[in-house]
């Protein structure tokens, strides 16, 4: 786990649906170092996509965002978070369905819990519906399948509903 107070780079874990589509909404951020998309949350060591498609294992599709607070805060992360998927939709986006689809903030910190609640708050209070987001601390996180890193530079022209 990242030490928030002494290092110059910090972690940031989050889930919102399809990662192909999360992970290219922060990748381009100035003050982002990298992205990773994979699994996390959830019971089984090692899983695969075809595993975490089962949606028995737990785990989240996440993105896992290395970045420079001096560049980029973790509020402005959050907002990027809270703009690029429906946070009311619980374990969907879209057409995607199951709890690997679900939103979820994995906080690195007390503090990104703290920021991570006030952001929720200030969030909820400007839509109609109850947001489904969880906010739970960060445990393993593993790395999906090559084929899945940065999918949409590697296939111009694929889309998905993010």
């Amino acid at each position: 786990m990242v030490n928030h107070t002494k290092d110059k780079i910090h972690k940031a874990t989050f889930a919102a649906g399809c990662f192909w589509g999360v992970e290219a909404a922060f990748a381009e951020i100035t003050g982002v170092i990298s992205t990773q998309v994979g699994y996390t949350g959830g019971k089984t060591k090692y899983p695969t996509y075809q595993e975490v498609c089962t949606d028995k294992t737990g785990h989240a599709e996440a993105v896992e965002v290395t970045f420079d607070p001096v560049k980029v805060s973790y509020e402005k992360l959050l907002d990027i978070f809270w703009n690029c998927h429906d946070s009311t939709e619980m374990n969907a986006q879209g057409p995607d369905e199951g709890t690997q689809y679900r939103s979820a903030i994995f906080y690195h910190s007390k503090t990104q819990q703290k920021e991570a609640e006030k952001s929720k708050q200030e969030w909820q209070r400007k839509l109609s519906k109850q947001m489904a987001t969880e906010i739970t601390k960060a445990t393993l996180f593993y790395r999906a399948e090559e084929y899945h890193q940065q999918y949409f530079k590697k296939n111009k022209g694929v889309m998905c509903h993010v």
